[in-house]
């Protein structure tokens, strides 16, 4: 990693941009412009190389081996564990568990804690923004135990309507789960306010923080969710490694999401006894190069630090929005009073494939479609949308290049 970058008083974007090999790269002989950090962030030198350093240096299978690189593996994974816990201030690194990513987090919550507590009748609520992941889990599970799902509407600036939030709330209301920062509008929810409201009904509550650690702080003791989700290529780290958060009380009553090899500590055809938090959630191999790459990752977020990240990646979002709205023909998806590094527009009569397409070719590299999320297409009424999604590593020039380039689009289909 370039450790000149040393930005508490300063932020020099160019030497960001050149701890990050990939932007320096040219598609169709253009230089590439990559704006589709909603779906998958970039990653710096120092991630690169903490991946391949496992690989080349102590490739092993961990906690099970009494050899030298398995103990030094065991030891890189479980640091990597520390790590996490203190970039999440969890009060325990058995706080911690790794998975895939959100979506395998969502999905063991719903498998483990849902299949346990929630019974015919009980009900979740969701939001009207959620992605997929957020969705589908939720409504497998009601399916096989009759529950109901309710959903938090959004107003016409893509802003949740928390009085009908608490609204919702009912005897019946077992469990909650919503997104911190929308990946198709960029919303950012009150999620601390959305906690309070749910535990003033005795309920927990589920927040899936995909898109909201790339940007702002995220300190879960005094969110005081129950649940916490973060996925390692969101925030800079490698793709296939994630982390569900979950308070103690409640990952010690949860049962196993999967059976095998580490999540046990007896196993006869009798019986079996399970193994202690956090390896009671984690059968099999896991991804051990992915777990010490997102370490290696939040390293480099602190380093460059969230206050310093908001300020640039604001100032690139008021830019965007003020050209795109230059051009007459673009209508914003999105207008939130608090606002993530997003923006999601239309063109009259230009398909978002089309856009994103021709812009492709100019070296554009932006989201074309519906995001993952078809319920806040249907509330918009469009099929789908053309996003642009910013790091700390974008530039103004940038956006320049990409507001140029949708006006070549506008020319094209005039």
């Amino acid at each position: 990693m370039n450790t000149e970058i040393a930005i508490e008083h300063t932020f020099d974007v160019e030497k960001i941009r050149a701890d990050f090999p990939i932007l320096q790269r040219e598609i169709y002989g253009k230089p590439l412009v990559y704006l589709d950090n909603a779906a998958t962030t970039q990653k710096p030198q120092s991630v690169i190389d903490a991946t391949s350093r496992y690989y080349s240096e102590l490739n092993a299978n961990i906690h099970r081996g009494v050899h030298y690189l398995s103990q030094k593996a065991t030891d890189e994974y479980e640091g990597a564990r520390k790590r996490i816990q203190r970039f999440l201030n969890a009060t325990s690194e058995r706080e911690i568990i790794f998975t895939r990513g959100c979506t395998e987090s969502v999905n063991l919550v719903a498998a483990t804690y849902g299949r346990k507590f929630l019974k015919e009748g009980d009900e979740i609520i969701i939001s009207e923004m959620e992605h997929h992941s957020n969705i589908v889990p939720w409504q497998m599970l009601a399916e096989e135990k009759s529950l109901k799902i309710r959903v938090v509407p959004i107003d016409d600036r893509g802003d949740l309507i928390l009085e009908e939030y608490e609204k919702l709330f009912n005897e019946r209301t077992k469990f909650v789960a919503i997104v911190h920062v929308s990946n198709s509008l960029g919303t950012v929810n009150p999620v601390k306010k959305l906690v309070d409201i749910a535990h003033s009904h005795g309920v927990p509550i589920l927040i899936d923080g995909a898109q909201a650690t790339p940007h702002v702080k995220v300190d879960v003791r005094e969110l005081d969710a129950d649940f916490y989700t973060l996925s390692g290529h969101k925030v800079f780290g490698p793709t296939g490694v994630g982390v569900l958060y979950g308070k103690e009380k409640f990952l010690k009553e949860m049962p196993p999401y999967q059976g095998g090899g580490d999540m046990i500590k007896y196993v006869s055809f009798e019986k079996t006894m399970y193994n202690d938090l956090p390896f009671k959630f984690e059968a099999g191999t896991p991804n051990i190069a992915g777990g010490i790459g997102l370490a290696a990752a939040l390293d480099y977020v602190d380093l460059v630090g969230y206050e310093v990240i908001y300020q640039h990646e604001h100032e690139l979002l008021s830019y965007c929005t003020e050209r795109l709205l230059e051009l007459p023909e673009v209508t914003l998806i999105g207008t939130a009073r608090e606002k993530a590094s997003v923006a999601a527009f239309v063109l009259k009569d230009i398909h978002p494939h089309d856009v994103g397409t021709f812009l492709d070719r100019e070296g554009v590299a932006i989201r074309a479609g519906h995001h993952c999320t078809q319920p806040v297409m249907k509330r918009f009424g469009i099929p789908a949308s053309n996003r642009a999604s910013f790091a700390f590593y974008n530039t103004k020039s940038e956006i320049d290049v990409l507001v140029e380039s949708v006006k070549k689009v506008i020319v094209m289909f005039a």
